[in-house]
């Protein structure tokens, strides 16, 4: 664990040193640009709490593809399984009328359940066509933009908008907040301790990782691998149509065009980055959404073009990445060089 840490803030730190010789090299001070960067996404409660809030839509899916990698599943459906989340939650919200305490976990449920429906297109169609999920899920995303497309400028349009969105889903479905600090979060909180109790103390969990690590062993060893992937593609599935729920219910209120913006790419980048673990998904979430959150202000106080932290963030992706093997190797060179030398001693 403490080795793992050290990796990733070894990485974390040459990343920005090479972003700072970036910003050199276009004529910004990156000092100054790092300051601002971090003081409007960390600094301060109102910062604090919106780097929270942004961090939601990238955790979730974040943790979907962390989950199905680790597990041997290629699910990159998370941006179509995110936005029908969002439209389920959404239909949901516009015709059911429900007291606030039943309404938030009733839509949330079916953010899930949309999620989990699209997911589980690409798991049948593996279990009895032995189609590729990989292949799959990356077209259902197309069709699942389409389709929400279709059904926000057709049967669920705002006939009062003069652009494609549905009306707002009634009040009692809107996720309180306690000044800045929005619920959402605390959805985002319980799914990482669900996901990291499931995966990591749970005995499907345990049977997902050794089948992502070797699926002819656990095979062998007695593992039903055609339910654990099912298993896998309907929980990732949940948690990805569960961000787009929350996009709804605790922000927009509605189903707006371009809804799902990158979040889920992004997360599926971020699992990349935290090489699939559930906590380090959450991590690295957070730090992505402060430079995400905070490249706004930097741009208004230093002028750096807000594409810098999208640069930014392509370095820390190839930093980490690249440097992750080269570092473990090196350490454990390291270690094993240290008792070599105290076995002679």
């Amino acid at each position: 664990m403490k080795q793992k840490v050290f990796n990733a803030l070894i990485g974390i730190g040459v990343a920005l040193l090479l972003g700072a010789v970036l910003l050199i090299l276009q004529g910004y001070n990156p000092l100054e640009t790092y300051q601002a960067l971090f003081e409007y996404s960390l600094f301060g409660y109102y910062p604090f709490a919106t780097t929270l809030r942004n961090a939601v839509p990238l955790v979730l899916p974040g943790l979907s593809a962390a989950i199905a990698f680790a597990s041997g599943v290629v699910n990159l459906g998370q941006p179509g399984q995110l936005v029908m989340g969002a439209l389920f939650a959404t239909v949901g919200g516009l015709y059911l009328d429900l007291p606030p305490a039943l309404m938030i976990p009733v839509l949330a449920l079916l953010a899930m359940l949309g999620g989990m429906l699209w997911a589980g297109i690409a798991a049948l169609l593996r279990r009895f066509f032995d189609m590729s999920e990989f292949i799959v899920t990356l077209m259902l995303n197309m069709i699942a933009d389409y389709f929400t497309a279709w059904a926000i400028t057709e049967p669920f349009k705002d006939p009062t908008a003069f652009s494609p969105m549905t009306p707002q889903i009634t009040q009692n479905g809107w996720l309180p907040k306690w000044g800045e600090f929005n619920s959402m979060i605390l959805f985002m909180l319980a799914a990482v301790l669900v996901s990291w109790f499931v995966f990591n103390r749970w005995k499907a969990g345990y049977e997902w990782r050794i089948t992502g690590q070797n699926a002819l062993f656990a095979r062998l060893g007695g593992c039903n691998i055609n339910r654990n992937f099912m298993s896998v593609m309907l929980m990732t599935g949940a948690l990805a149509g569960l961000a787009g729920g929350l996009v709804v219910m605790g922000g927009t209120h509605r189903f707006i065009r371009g809804l799902g913006a990158n979040y889920a790419w992004d997360g599926v980048m971020i699992a990349i980055v935290a090489n699939n673990g559930i906590l380090a998904t959450f991590l690295y979430g957070l730090f992505f959404s402060a430079i995400q959150t905070g490249a706004l202000g930097m741009e208004l106080i230093t002028s750096v073009p807000n594409e810098i932290s999208q640069v930014l963030q392509a370095v820390l992706v190839l930093v980490i990445v690249a440097s992750r093997e080269y570092l473990n190797t090196l350490v454990e060179q390291i270690s094993a060089r240290r008792r070599a030398r105290e076995a002679r001693t």
